[in-house]
C-alpha cells in the first residue's frame, strides 16, 4: 500500500488510540470533517437540511460495516454511494474512522491503523483540505481557502444516480462514468451489471450491460424522448436531460435538482429503474423500469426478428424474412434470429413499412428534412437495408443485419425494411389469390341474397310489419318510444354498413335500462353485443330531441370519411321509420365526464396525471388531425368531457361530430345564425357573434385542459372567497406562480410540478378572448411535446369572473345555461 496514504500524522495518531476505548461515541452534528476530526464508527455527519448522512452502515443479511452515504430524511435505509465497496470492514468491532490525513486526503482506517480507503486526489502538501456532505448526496474534498472541489464522490457513481449527479460517455476517449450494481443484496462490491450511455454514432442511448454485453437498450434520444420506451411516446417523461459537451466530445445525462427525493437505481438483478419517496406510505414508488417485459432484453428475437409483448409467440420474423434456425425457433429460442428469403438486386428493391416499432441498434444518422430524403437516400445505397424518420433527428440509415427491433402498442416509430422486387410482387400476387376468389365469392353470395330477399319481400310484407308493430310493444312508452311510420322513409346513408333495427334491439336487450351508458339532449347510449360477440355503442336519437335528421346525416357524412387513433370509429347506422341510430366501437372506459367529475372521486385514483396528460395530448393531436391532416377540414363546435370516450387503455377518443362543420380549404372562419355547442365550452366570438373557427375549437379545448388538471366541471367550479370561475381562478394561481395549488389534490404532487403547470400555461393560451392571440392546434402539440420550449404570457380572460353572480351578495346563483347543449342560438 503506498507509504504516503499510510502516513498518520502525531495528533491524529492520538485520535485513533481514543477510538480504541470501548466508551460511547457521540454524533457529530456538522456537515463537514475539517483537518483534526476523527469520525469513528457508529458517528455520521449530516447535511445542512438533514437529507443525506454520511457515516458507518452494514446491509441487512451482513456484519460487514461500509462508510458511505445514505438518506437521512426517509424511514427506509437506502444507500446512495460507498467508499469501500471493495474492502468492508468485517464488523463494528473492527473500530473504523474516517479522518483527513496528513496528505489531505480523507481516509478510512481500521483499529490498527491501515488505511483501507483513500479519495487519492492530488492535493498540494500545504493544502488546507475539508469534507463537505452537500444536500445533494455530494460528499465533496474541498480547499478550505478556495473552496475548489478537489474531489467529489458525484464523479464516482456506485449503484445510484442522483439528482445533478452525471453519469457520461466521452465519444473522443471512449471512457465511461456508470453506475455499477451491488455483487448481490448484501456485498457492495461490484456485480456483473453496469448503466450507462452509449454515443459512440453521435446518438445516446442508455444501456443495461451484463459484463460488457447488452440486455437492455433505451433506443436512440431524440432530443426529448427515447425512441425506444414506449411510455415515453404517450406521456413526455421530464426531469432528465441527454447533453452533448463538444469541446471535451462527451455526452452526459443527468437529472436536475427536484424538489422531491427522486434517484435512479441499478439493483444487484440488472434491473434500472427510477423511484421516489412517499412519505405517506413511507416507502420508495417506482415510476419506470427496464427490463420489465419480455421484449425488453436486448435481441429477444435475434437479428431480423421483431418482439412482439402483444403476442404468442413474442418473436416472428420480418416480413420478408424466416426463421434462420426452424428446429430452435420452434421451441422458442429465437437467438438464431431470421434469414433473408429472396436477396437484394439493388436496381429493383423496395421498402417493406413496418409500423409503431422500436428501431434496431446501430443506426447512422443522417441529417434530413422528410421522410421521402430518407428514402431516397437509403434506395440509392445498396448497402442501405433499413431507414427511418424522426423529425428531431433526420434520417436513420442501418447497413448492418437489424438487432433488437420491437412492435409497440400503436406508438412509435415508422421502420421501413428492404426487399427484393420479387419479394414485394410475391406479396403482391399473394394479397391478389386471396382477394380474387373472395370478391368473386361474395359477389356469387349477394346475388343470391338479393333474389332470396325480394321473394321474401313480396310474400312477407305485411308479416314484417306485424313483427315489427310487437317488437315496438317492448319498449316503454316515453320520450325514445318507437315511432314507425311508412317504410318509404328510409334513408340512405351511402357506404355506411347499414344495421337492421331488430338487428340493434337484439343486441341492447331490447335497449334494456341495464345496458344505458349515457344520456344527452341526443337521447340514449346503449351498450350492445353482436351475434359474434363483439360489444358496441349505441346512440339511439330521441324523437323529441333538438338533434334531427340534419346532425345525424352530418355526423354519418363525417365520420365516414374519418379514421385516427383519437376519434371514435363509427361501425354503422340504421335509419328505419323515424328511427336514426348510430352504432359505434364500444369503450370501456366510458366518457371523460364520467372519470373527471365522479361525485364520489372513486375514480380519481385511476386518473393519475400520466392518464390525464396522455388524454389531453390525445385530443389535441385528434383536433390536429381533423384540422390539417384528414381529408376534409373539420370544426368540431362542440369539445367538451362527455364527448371524449376513453378505450380500456384509457386514450382518448373524440366523438359526437353532429355539430361539426366542414370548411373549405381557403376557409379561415365562418358566420352563422345558428350557433350550437355547449355554452361554457363556446368561445366568446362564437357565443355572442356567431363566428366560429379552428380557434374556438381551440378554445374550447383549452377550457377541457383546464378541467382534466383540475377535476371539475367550468360549468359548476365557483370559487366563493375570489368571486372566480374556473378559468379565472387558474389564471389567478398561475399568474401568482402558485399553478401547482389550482391542480386537483389528487394529482399535485411536486414530481409533476413542471409539467403540471405548463398544462395549466397552455390551457390559459387557449381561451384567450381574441382568436389572434390563441395557438393554433399545431403549436398546441408542439407545445405538449415539447418541440416548443418557451411559451408566450398569456392574456387574462374575459370569462375569468362568474356571470351569473350577484354583485349585490356575492352569492352564487342558480345556474341558467352553463350546462345546456345549444340547438339554436341566434347570434348577432
Amino acid at each position: 500500500m503506498n507509504t504516503k496514504m499510510a502516513e498518520i500524522s502525531v495528533y491524529q495518531f492520538i485520535f485513533v488510540f481514543i477510538i480504541c476505548f470501548p466508551f460511547p461515541c457521540s454524533s457529530l452534528e456538522t456537515d463537514t470533517i475539517t483537518s483534526g476530526i476523527v469520525m469513528k464508527d457508529p458517528d455520521s455527519i449530516i447535511s445542512q437540511k438533514k437529507v443525506f448522512k454520511f457515516g458507518f452502515f452494514s446491509p441487512a443479511g451482513t456484519t460487514n460495516r461500509y462508510v458511505g452515504v445514505f438518506y437521512a430524511a426517509v424511514s427506509e435505509a437506502t444507500v446512495a454511494w460507498i467508499a469501500n465497496r471493495h474492502h468492508p470492514l468485517p464488523d463494528s468491532a473492527s473500530r473504523g474512522a474516517v479522518t483527513i490525513s496528513s496528505d489531505g486526503n480523507l481516509i478510512l482506517i481500521d483499529g490498527s491503523n491501515r488505511t483501507i480507503w483513500s479519495t487519492n486526489a492530488t492535493v498540494a502538501p500545504s493544502t488546507n483540505t475539508t469534507l463537505r456532505l452537500h444536500d445533494t448526496g455530494n460528499l465533496a474534498l474541498l480547499n478550505a481557502v478556495t473552496g475548489e472541489i478537489l474531489w467529489e464522490s458525484f464523479s464516482l457513481p456506485s449503484n445510484v444516480l442522483l439528482p445533478t449527479m452525471k453519469i457520461s460517455h466521452n465519444v473522443r476517449t471512449g471512457e465511461k462514468v456508470v453506475l455499477t450494481s451491488w455483487k448481490t443484496v448484501t456485498d457492495a462490491d461490484v456485480g456483473s451489471f453496469s448503466f450507462g450511455i452509449e454515443a459512440s454514432r453521435n446518438i445516446p442511448q442508455q444501456f443495461v450491460w451484463r459484463t460488457g454485453s447488452p440486455i437492455w437498450r433505451s433506443g436512440p434520444w431524440n432530443g426529448l424522448i427515447y425512441l425506444g420506451i414506449q411510455d415515453m411516446f404517450r406521456f413526455y417523461v421530464s426531469g432528465f436531460s441527454v447533453l452533448k459537451n463538444d469541446s471535451e466530445g462527451k455526452f452526459e445525462y443527468f437529472i436536475p435538482e427536484q424538489k422531491v427525493l427522486m434517484r435512479s437505481s441499478l439493483n444487484a438483478s440488472g434491473n434500472a429503474a427510477r423511484t421516489i419517496w412517499d412519505d405517506e406510505k413511507k416507502s420508495w414508488r417506482k415510476v419506470w423500469s427496464a427490463p420489465e417485459k419480455v421484449c425488453d432484453f436486448y435481441g429477444k428475437c435475434g437479428v431480423f426478428g421483431s418482439c412482439d409483448d402483444e403476442r404468442e409467440p413474442v418473436c416472428s420474423c420480418m416480413r420478408g424474412f424466416e426463421p434462420t434456425k426452424k428446429d430452435e425457433w420452434e421451441k422458442g429460442d429465437w437467438r438464431s434470429g431470421c434469414s433473408r428469403r429472396n436477396e437484394l438486386q439493388c436496381g429493383g428493391d423496395g421498402f417493406m413499412r413496418l409500423q409503431f416499432m422500436k428501431v434496431p441498434d446501430f443506426a447512422e444518422p443522417l441529417a434530413a428534412t422528410s421522410v421521402d430524403e430518407c428514402r431516397s437516400r437509403c434506395l440509392g445505397n445498396c448497402s442501405c437495408l433499413a431507414y427511418a424518420f424522426d423529425s428531431n433527428i433526420g434520417c436513420l440509415l442501418w447497413d448492418d443485419a437489424l438487432i433488437d427491433s420491437q412492435r409497440f402498442n400503436g406508438v412509435g416509430v415508422d421502420l421501413f425494411v428492404r426487399l427484393s422486387a420479387s419479394e414485394l410482387d410475391e406479396h403482391k400476387g399473394r394479397r391478389l389469390y386471396i382477394i380474387i376468389p373472395v370478391v368473386v365469392a361474395s359477389a356469387c353470395i349477394s346475388i343470391f341474397i338479393c333474389i332470396a330477399c325480394r321473394k321474401v319481400k313480396r310474400k312477407g310484407d305485411k308479416t314484417k310489419e306485424k313483427n315489427i308493430f310487437e317488437a315496438g310493444q317492448i319498449f316503454p312508452s316515453d320520450s325514445t318510444a318507437i315511432v314507425l311510420n311508412d317504410e318509404s322513409n328510409r334513408v340512405n346513408i351511402g357506404e355506411l354498413p347499414q344495421f337492421t333495427f331488430e338487428m340493434v334491439a337484439t343486441a341492447t336487450d331490447q335497449f334494456h335500462d341495464s345496458n344505458l351508458l349515457g344520456r344527452g339532449g341526443f337521447g340514449h347510449v346503449y351498450k350492445g353485443r353482436l351475434p359474434n360477440g363483439k360489444e358496441i355503442a349505441v346512440k339511439r336519437l330521441s324523437t323529441d330531441s333538438g338533434q334531427g335528421m340534419q346532425e345525424f346525416m352530418n355526423e354519418v357524412t363525417v365520420m365516414s370519411k374519418l379514421q385516427h387513433r383519437n376519434l371514435v370509429k363509427l361501425l354503422g347506422g340504421c335509419v328505419e321509420r323515424e328511427e336514426k341510430i348510430l352504432i359505434y366501437e364500444y369503450m370501456p372506459n366510458k366518457s371523460l365526464d364520467a372519470s373527471l367529475f365522479d361525485p364520489t372521486h372513486s375514480s380519481h385514483k385511476l386518473l393519475d396525471w400520466m392518464k390525464r396528460f396522455t388524454i389531453i395530448e390525445g385530443v389535441a393531436r385528434g383536433l390536429l388531425y381533423l384540422h390539417r391532416d384528414s381529408r376534409l377540414r373539420i370544426i368540431h363546435r362542440d369539445l367538451k368531457p362527455s364527448n371524449i370516450l376513453l378505450d380500456g387503455d384509457w386514450n382518448p377518443k373524440i366523438s359526437d361530430f353532429g355539430m361539426a362543420r366542414i370548411f373549405g380549404g381557403n376557409q379561415d372562419h365562418k358566420d352563422t345564425a345558428r350557433v350550437v355547442g355547449t355554452f361554457r365550452y363556446m368561445a366568446p366570438e362564437y357565443a355572442l357573434e356567431g363566428r366560429f373557427s379552428e380557434k374556438s375549437d381551440v378554445y374550447s379545448f383549452g377550457v377541457l385542459m383546464l378541467e382534466i388538471v383540475k377535476g371539475e366541471r367550468n360549468t359548476h367550479y365557483y370559487n366563493q372567497e375570489w368571486c372566480l370561475s374556473l378559468l379565472g381562478c387558474a389564471w389567478k394561481l398561475w399568474s401568482e406562480d402558485n399553478g401547482l395549488a389550482f391542480a386537483d389534490e389528487s394529482i399535485a404532487s411536486p414530481y409533476f410540478r413542471e409539467d403540471i403547470v405548463r398544462c395549466i400555461h397552455i390551457g390559459l393560451l387557449c381561451v384567450q378572448d381574441s382568436p389572434m392571440d390563441r395557438p393554433v392546434v399545431e403549436t398546441v402539440v408542439s407545445m405538449l411535446s415539447r418541440e416548443a420550449v418557451d411559451l408566450p404570457a398569456p392574456k387574462q380572460p374575459l370569462l375569468a369572473e362568474k356571470w351569473n353572480v350577484s354583485t349585490e351578495t356575492g352569492n352564487r346563483l342558480g345556474y341558467s345555461m352553463n350546462e345546456l347543449t345549444l340547438s339554436v342560438l341566434e347570434g348577432r
